[in-house]
Formats: structure tokens, C-alpha cells, sequence
């Protein structure tokens, strides 16, 4: 259970970033559901790419993964939101 805790820590985190993103971008081509989803899935990419940069030290504090998830899981759905037309940037 503890291997468990970073994954779903990233997951819940990433979808909080793609829903706040969804939010300020405003993007209507995005459901919430839709946005929930990519959201987790940026957080999976995000804490990975944390755990990969930062080495062991990032790896063992449920802190930067939470802050790597939320990151990943904003990007990935302001990108999400662009290629659906969303954004109107």
C-alpha cells in the first residue's frame, strides 16, 4: 500500500491542476469529466518526471509529487484544451 500512496497522490493532484486549469482557461471544449481524466494523467507524468529529475530525495516526499502532478496535469490539459479548440489564444 505505501508503493500505492505516490501514485494516487499524483492522480488526485493532477486532477485538481486540470480542473483549475480547465477553470481559468475557460475551455468549453473540455467537459469536467474529460478534464478530470487528462488531469490524472498529466499527474502520473508530471510526478514521474519529478522522480526522474530529482533522483531518490524527490521520490521519497508525497509534497513534490503532489506539486509535480498538479503541475502535469495543468499542462497536459491547457494542451488538451488548445488541440480541441478551447483556447481561444
Amino acid at each position: 500500500m505505501e508503493a500505492l500512496l505516490p501514485i494516487i497522490t499524483q492522480l488526485i493532484a493532477g486532477a485538481a491542476g486540470g480542473n483549475a486549469t480547465g477553470a481559468v482557461l475557460k475551455q468549453q471544449a473540455l467537459s469536467v469529466v474529460v478534464r478530470t481524466i487528462v488531469g490524472a494523467i498529466g499527474g502520473l507524468g508530471g510526478g514521474f518526471l519529478v522522480q526522474m529529475l530529482g533522483g531518490e530525495a524527490a521520490a521519497a516526499g508525497l509534497i513534490t509529487q503532489a506539486i509535480g502532478g498538479l503541475i502535469g496535469g495543468g499542462v497536459l490539459t491547457g494542451l488538451a484544451g488548445m488541440v480541441m479548440g478551447g483556447s481561444k489564444a
